[in-house]
């Protein structure tokens, strides 16, 4: 009997319903929305594209694209160039401009670092490699190209 009463409580507590008109807290972030004070945009595609755009907070953009041999439906490669400049939190003008083809993406600003000179034994060392790689045959290079260690 107490175990069928205890199952009529358990029952009926779960069974009531739930609330379900609890609202979380509001927020509201308002800004000013920046203007734009130029955008261009070039839609013909068939030979590339190109956009550019400032607003009125000194974000600045431009990009083009272009094919570099043929065109879009023959053997070809796209490259891009572009530039863009900003101000930091700081108020100093940051500048990039790149360049992206298939050789990869390479960006150039006065505020990225630069990579130190490589050290006149490094060099040597790499030279020395390479002309002992050109003194070897093709079979030796072959079994080098395996990844086994081969001392000569």
């Amino acid at each position: 009997m107490y175990l069928l009463v205890l199952v009529y409580i358990i029952y009926h507590v779960h069974s009531t319903p739930q609330q379900t008109n609890y609202q979380g807290p509001q927020y509201r972030y308002e800004a000013t929305p920046i203007p734009i004070l130029r955008s261009e945009v070039d839609t013909d595609f068939s030979d590339g594209y190109s956009f550019s755009f400032e607003t009125g907070n000194e974000i600045t953009r431009e990009e083009v694209s272009e094919w570099k041999t043929g065109g879009r439906d023959q053997e070809s490669a796209t490259v891009v160039r572009g530039f863009y400049s900003y101000r930091d939190p700081e108020g100093n003008p940051v500048a990039v401009s790149y360049k992206a083809d298939e050789n990869g993406f390479v960006a150039e600003g006065t505020h990225l670092p630069t990579p130190h000179p490589l050290p006149a034994a490094i060099v040597a060392s790499l030279a020395r490699n390479a002309a002992d790689e050109a003194r070897l045959s093709e079979e030796e290079r072959a079994l080098i190209n395996t990844g086994k260690y081969v001392v000569y």
